[in-house]
């Protein structure tokens, strides 16, 4: 039973939104982001990029310090407003295909984190969540909410349909051929029918967004120590997410190139495979895997499917059945060496939507070995795995929709 709340968002007026609202950060080359900033006075990159005034690379405590001062200046120039009563927001994102995304931004409790409400399905790397909590603490805001998901609920989605018939509070199209739209949630009645659904459901599931909302842990667990009147109330009990049906979400795979065969040649590589897979030389057509335990592989110019010997693999639980693991238990540990899937510096990620055609060029030119094409994950084996209080290996899924920075600002 989650909870999920209305809270007093601090956003763009509405003649400055489709300026101000950006991609994160590190999702821009520094052509791209440089661009950004040379043009675009209201871009929200000049709020966390605050060193780009000086011509200067800031990092740590000063740059923290920094952004908490950009946007003040930002709000006392007058681009944004603060809600004066906590509201829900309905937000519509419309790929250039047509792709939709309707969710509500609200705030969800850390509590429901700690306790088991809210589920992950990936680890984070502590150095990064102290380095975020700190960050968090400096600013005081958070611009960037976690995509969290749920079973389609009918009340939820009446109240969205309602809505969506009136006038936008916000409507916009990105340079990338998004549209967004946004709706204030303002009625009380449907603000309270939201909550009661959200109780009424068993749990959450983290979709992105592992490191910002453990870094809301570690913020709250400090404030609630350094605040001797702690109610439990308080805004930094609770952090900001967008909330959307699971049958929404949009699940990409990531591929992986591998830098060498560790010390085998290419024919003794095939060998060591067949133990675990049936393998077939595609030549130059072209492979994409289209069900689970089916795999690509680009080697030597030349495609391969790969079909896993079941009877050879042992299923144990949920991840040992993610096809991420499978390839990691069959190939990269056993035969490659790559222990470490997150450090070891021969093996690298490409989301799927880059397809095999980009893991292919990539081999041609000889900066990797091989290459593998993996099958999507599903909600379902999400859901799974974050039930039985598993981890998935790194780089197992990319999920649609990636939300902009700076449409609403939580602050605390």
């Amino acid at each position: 039973m989650p909870i999920f709340k209305p809270f007093k968002a601090s956003r763009p007026t509405r003649d400055k939104v489709g300026l101000i609202a950006s991609r994160t950060y590190e999702t821009y080359s520094k052509a791209e982001r440089e661009a950004r900033l040379d043009h675009n006075p209201f871009s929200f990159l000049h709020i966390v990029n605050p060193g780009y005034k000086y011509h200067k690379e800031i990092s740590g405590p000063q740059r923290f310090n920094l952004v908490k001062n950009r946007y003040e200046e930002f709000k006392e120039d007058g681009n944004f407003i603060k809600d004066k009563k906590p509201l829900f927001y309905l937000h519509k994102i419309v790929y250039r295909h047509q792709t939709e995304f309707i969710g509500i931004v609200g705030a969800a409790s850390v509590e429901d984190y700690e306790q088991g409400a809210i589920k992950k399905h990936e680890d984070t790397i502590a150095e990064k969540v102290d380095v975020f909590k700190d960050y968090l603490k400096t600013v005081r805001f958070n611009a960037d909410p976690v995509l969290l998901t749920y079973k389609q609920n009918e009340v939820i989605e009446q109240i969205s349909q309602k809505l969506m018939q009136e006038r936008a509070e916000y409507e916009f199209t990105t340079t990338s051929r998004e549209t967004h739209y946004l709706w204030l949630i303002s009625n009380e009645e449907d603000i309270n029918s939201i909550q009661k659904a959200c109780q009424q459901t068993d749990c959450f599931y983290i979709a992105d967004g592992h490191h910002r909302s453990s870094s809301s842990i570690a913020l709250k667990q400090d404030l609630e120590k350094a605040n001797p009147k702690h109610t439990g109330n308080e805004a930094y009990n609770y952090f900001m997410s967008y909330l959307i049906p699971e049958n929404q979400l949009k699940i990409f795979e990531f591929n992986r190139l591998v830098s060498s065969l560790n010390n085998l040649d290419p024919e003794s590589f095939l060998i060591a495979l067949d133990e675990y897979y049936k393998i077939e030389n595609r030549g130059q057509d072209y492979f994409k895997p289209s069900s689970k335990n089916e795999f690509s592989m680009y080697l030597e110019g030349e495609f391969y499917s790969l079909i896993l010997r079941k009877k050879a693999y042992k299923f144990t639980d949920a991840l040992s059945e993610l096809d991420a693991q499978v390839l990691y238990d069959t190939i990269l540990n056993p035969i490659l060496g790559i222990k470490d899937l997150r450090n070891d510096k021969r093996i690298a990620y490409v989301q799927g939507q880059k397809d095999m055609a980009y893991v292919k060029g990539a081999v041609d030119q000889g900066d990797y070995a091989v290459g593998f094409g993996m099958f999507p994950t599903s909600v379902n084996e999400i859901k799974t795995i974050a039930d039985e209080g598993l981890i998935m290996p790194p780089k197992t899924t990319y999920i649609d929709p990636k939300l902009r920075s700076g449409i609403c600002i939580y602050e605390f």
